[in-house]
């Protein structure tokens, strides 16, 4: 058989996506590739923010945590979550540091509110440790970019936006 199997796609060609730890993407396209032998099917992504294009397999898209950009209403629902109280998360920066990168790696809109929220509060308690501080410039790199997309708003309306909320404790 010199066919690829009908694979039906989650996700359409000019499609944007959010890859998880990446940020927003176009899908560009959706070509067949000869991989080990076998032809797969692969979903050619843009990813603006860091000028790169990848290629994921479409069946393993979902796994990876690729999902289609949120609602107005979730990235309300993120931007109400922001203002909202918060836990005080312990100390120990190296186990906050891996609390937050599994929540940004889970790649849900509200889990990195929650990753920006919770360093933000946390960097006016006591400086950021480098890695730490990188890791909420990413955070909130990654929710203003989808956010934007969302809404329909400017990058830059959006971060204040964002940073409106986040003081109003």
């Amino acid at each position: 058989m010199s066919s690829v199997e009908k694979i039906e796609t989650t996700f359409k060609v000019n499609q944007e996506i959010v890859y998880p730890l990446q940020g927003v993407g176009k899908i560009t396209s959706i070509e067949e590739k000869l991989f080990k032998g076998k032809k797969v099917l692969y979903y050619i992504i843009f990813l603006e923010v860091s000028d790169m294009t990848v290629m994921v397999p479409c069946d393993k898209a979902e796994g990876l945590g690729i999902r289609a950009i949120v609602s107005e209403e979730e990235s309300m629902k993120a931007l109400k979550l922001i203002s909202e109280d918060y836990e005080p998360i312990t100390a120990d920066w190296k186990m906050r540091y891996q609390m937050n990168l599994d929540l940004l790696k889970s790649g849900s809109v509200s889990d990195i509110a929650t990753v920006v929220r919770t360093l933000y509060h946390r960097s006016k308690v006591k400086e950021l440790p480098i890695l730490e501080r990188k890791l909420f410039d990413n955070a909130l790199k990654l929710l203003v970019d989808e956010i934007s997309f969302s809404l329909g708003k400017t990058k830059s309306e959006v971060e204040q936006l964002i940073f409106s909320k986040i003081e109003t404790e």
